[in-house]
């Protein structure tokens, strides 16, 4: 087979699983809407096992045609739990570390990246090119889907969700024990007060229903910005080229001057523990107390300038001209950059687009929008991922100035238009958009929200509550200081 065929068949494999995906986002939101988000988190773990089963059966007399087919299959599964899985933790979690939770589904994502570079590299090594070299990989992919089946058994059905069915009492309940407190504490009063409130806001403003987020979508113009600032934040993250070096990373590897396949597979293996590693960090630490905003514009500018570096090293030298197996002082340098690079983007454009995603939309047009955010991610996804081979033949270094523009552009677009999220109530991301300047929004919300809960504690205390008990209360600006209520 020639490199051309070889480049399409592994474009082909890889862009039906983004293809697969971009309409298993949108095929979660009727699910997400009726069924609940428990459901829908099973729904999606059953298509994607049905997609690895099919991959398994696939062999030399059957063709490229059940792999096909499984891929496209396997991305429904995943498109479907990219829309539902961040929307469920998102309407779980306390402000002040909602955040982290969020993020949490990006470190498993990270994790399951770091396992599938290391299997790959493992049967590389010890196997030799035969039927059970490929399908070890494929039949991996049955373990965390299974986990996610019965997982999802287990968990609780999103209390904002079932508020917004009409099914009050199991709401309370579910609310009650994800927060471990009894239904009359005051915080639990709040939080169900503040989900009261947010539910007749939307129903006399776009209404409940499953064609109501549609209509508002078009109609309002306030959903419809969030929704292309949700859009546009998955275009810059995949504009950084992460999806180029994910699917392609041997050819990247090779454009820098590295030889052979397991090198370049042991690399990637490299790439992918440094990716975990930060993310780990990005998650425990840096998504809420660094925030959202600072995360993406740091990033973006850093990981610009290593990209420009790289690519004037390939400029320069043309590393994949020399018949030298050995790396020289020059592609040693372009491999740190390529690294630090990867320190750039994974705490801030790998997960954050998500996070943010899942939390500035209300409740009853979150599914919708959250599929509209993941059905972007795949589509920009897939743009890339088909055309990267085609764009390394004919580019060469100008792929990496391409993405390093790209990165630019991101700087101007975050800093004018996408306000600060974190430690801000679900309900109150209305008025987080409408304030202006948006680079000051943030903390006059939150101004507003710590005036809006003293004036609900003294409401209280003067309907009977009594200074009694020194709780820990969540602040809206993430800390979590002791009170003592009436």
């Amino acid at each position: 087979m020639s490199d051309a065929s070889q480049n399409l068949v592994s474009a082909n494999i890889v862009s039906l699983y983004q293809a697969g995906a971009f309409f298993g986002a949108f095929f979660a939101y009727p699910i997400g809407h009726f069924w609940g988000r428990k459901w829908g988190l099973m729904s999606a773990g059953l298509i994607f096992t049905l997609g690895a089963g099919l991959m398994l059966g696939a062999n030399g007399d059957r063709g490229l045609g059940l792999i096909y087919g499984g891929r496209v299959l396997a991305g429904l599964g995943v498109g479907a739990g990219s829309n539902i899985t961040p929307i469920y933790i998102s309407e779980l979690s306390p402000p002040a570390i909602r955040g982290r939770l969020v993020g949490v589904y990006e470190l498993g994502w990270q994790i399951g990246g770091l396992v599938g570079f290391w299997i790959c590299y493992g049967v590389d090594e010890t196997l030799p090119p035969s039927h059970k070299q490929w399908i070890i990989p494929f039949a991996v992919q049955l373990i965390p889907s299974g986990l996610l089946l019965i997982g999802a058994m287990l968990i609780k059905e999103s209390p904002r969700w079932l508020f917004l069915r009409g099914r009050r009492e199991e709401a309370i309940q579910n609310l009650s024990w994800i927060r471990q407190l009894p239904e009359d504490h005051i915080y639990m009063i709040e939080e169900i007060g503040a989900i009261d409130q947010s539910l007749e806001h939307q129903r006399s403003t776009i209404g409940l229903g499953f064609w109501k987020p549609f209509k508002a979508a078009w109609t309002n113009k306030k959903i419809l910005y969030r929704l292309f600032l949700g859009s546009m934040l998955f275009l810059w993250q995949n504009g950084s080229g992460i999806n180029a070096i994910n699917y392609y990373s041997p050819t990247v590897f090779k454009s820098i001057g590295l030889r052979g396949s397991n090198t370049s597979l042991f690399t990637t293996g490299i790439f992918g523990v440094v990716k975990t590693v930060v993310t780990f960090v990005w998650l425990l630490w840096l998504i809420d107390h660094v925030g959202r905003r600072l995360l993406l514009l740091v990033g973006a500018a850093g990981g610009s300038i290593c990209l420009w570096i790289v690519g004037a090293y390939i400029k320069i030298a043309k590393p994949s001209e020399r018949d030298n197996q050995q790396m020289d002082g020059g592609g040693i340098m372009a491999m740190f950059f390529f690294y630090l690079w990867t320190v750039f983007y994974t705490p801030s454009w790998n997960g954050t687009p998500w996070v943010i995603n899942s939390e500035m939309f209300d409740p009853n047009v979150r599914s919708l929008a959250q599929a509209c955010a993941a059905g972007s991610n795949w589509l920009w996804n897939f743009l890339i991922s088909r055309f990267t081979p085609q764009m390394f033949a004919k580019m060469d270094y100008g792929v990496y100035f391409f993405f390093a523009s790209l990165m630019i552009l991101s700087i101007i677009f975050v800093y004018l238009l996408i306000p600060e999220t974190k430690g801000i109530p679900l309900e109150s991301m209305d008025s987080l958009f409408e304030h202006k300047p948006i680079w000051r929004a943030h903390e006059r919300v939150l101004a507003q929200i710590r005036e809006d809960e003293e004036r609900f504690r003294r409401d209280l205390e003067e309907s009977g509550f009594t200074k009694r008990d020194t709780e820990q209360v969540e602040e809206a600006d993430g800390s979590v200081e002791s009170k003592v209520y009436g």
